[in-house]
């Protein structure tokens, strides 16, 4: 019914079975309360955009069949980490029923309540986990423009009788508000990033403002014994660089260090970017370059008989 409205391009259905998995009989039901067993249609990852893990989800073929795939968080909650091979089948009770498990999904990008669901298909539900058949949850794909329409009708769609009891909401403002927030964060960081180059910068131009004034005399001899300006120039602009590229360096080897250990001590698998690790440090390399820039200028400009006259 949901997938006969006009703008909607894919609908899936899921049912609640209130039924109770477990790894083993031995274990007890109560351990594995907040996974909920879900009779699925074949169709949910393309209409939730989901992905798989590893293995397969349902199909039309294993409808019927007594299989089952795992939410990201379920299979962690179960301690099953990877799917059946053959010869080495890995099962769950659901119910009195074993279940083989064919399937782990990868986390759902649109609502995270899928990833501590287990899945079994809408056939075998109803045979072996006396399952009435009847959809509790409906999954719908429209156009962004469209979704409002779509929200309107869709309660007396699903459920003419009393359309208020149907609660429609869309999970793709919350993944849009989500996204907006990892946007802030990523600007705000970048805004600290600038303002710390900027800083360094500042000191940076300070600090070689400070030596051209201290070693006038060493410039004066240097452009008396036949240096040219343009290496007086080299000779400060080179010192700028070095002195942002060992801040760059000890900076992005503090960080790496500080985000290494963070991610160990939480039991993280340490992954540091190379390229984003380089662009800092290119960066740090470059801001200096162009702080030292006016410094070196100012002490070429300098001619022998000044530089030598200042105390």
């Amino acid at each position: 019914m949901a997938a006969r409205i006009g703008p909607v391009t894919a609908a899936a259905e899921l049912g609640n079975t209130s039924t109770v998995v477990r790894r083993s009989p031995l274990v007890d039901p109560a351990a594995t309360v907040g996974l909920n067993v879900l009779s699925s249609s074949s169709n949910l990852l393309a209409v939730v955009s989901g992905s798989m893990e590893a293995g397969q989800f349902l199909s039309p073929a294993t409808q019927r069949f007594p299989v089952a795939v795992l939410g990201y968080q379920a299979a962690g909650s179960l301690g099953i980490g990877r799917p059946s091979a053959p010869g080495r089948p890995v099962r769950v009770l659901i119910g009195s029923r074993w279940f083989t498990v064919i399937g782990i999904a990868a986390p759902m990008p649109v609502t995270s309540d899928l990833d501590w669901a287990v899945f079994v298909g809408w056939n075998a539900a109803r045979s072996d986990l006396g399952f009435n058949g009847r959809a509790t949850v409906t999954y719908v794909r429209a156009p962004d423009n469209e979704l409002g329409a779509v929200a309107t009708v869709l309660g007396p769609t699903l459920y003419p009788p009393a359309p208020g009891l149907v609660n429609v909401t869309q999970p793709s403002d919350a993944l849009a508000a989500k996204q907006a927030a990892q946007a802030v964060n990523a600007g705000l960081l970048i805004g600290l990033a600038a303002v710390s180059l900027l800083v360094g910068g500042i000191g940076i131009a300070n600090t070689m403002f400070v030596a051209v004034l201290e070693r006038k005399q060493e410039i004066g001899l240097r452009r008396a014994l036949g240096a040219t300006r343009g290496q007086i120039r080299l000779q400060f602009l080179g010192e700028a660089v070095t002195l942002s590229a060992v801040g760059g360096l000890t900076g992005a080897a503090i960080g790496s260090l500080g985000a290494t250990g963070y991610a160990l001590w939480e039991s993280w698998p340490p992954t540091l970017p190379v390229a984003v690790i380089a662009v800092s440090v290119l960066s740090a390399i470059a801001v200096g370059a162009l702080a030292g820039l006016h410094p070196a200028i100012r002490a070429a400009r300098l001619t022998p008989t000044e530089a030598l006259a200042s105390p």
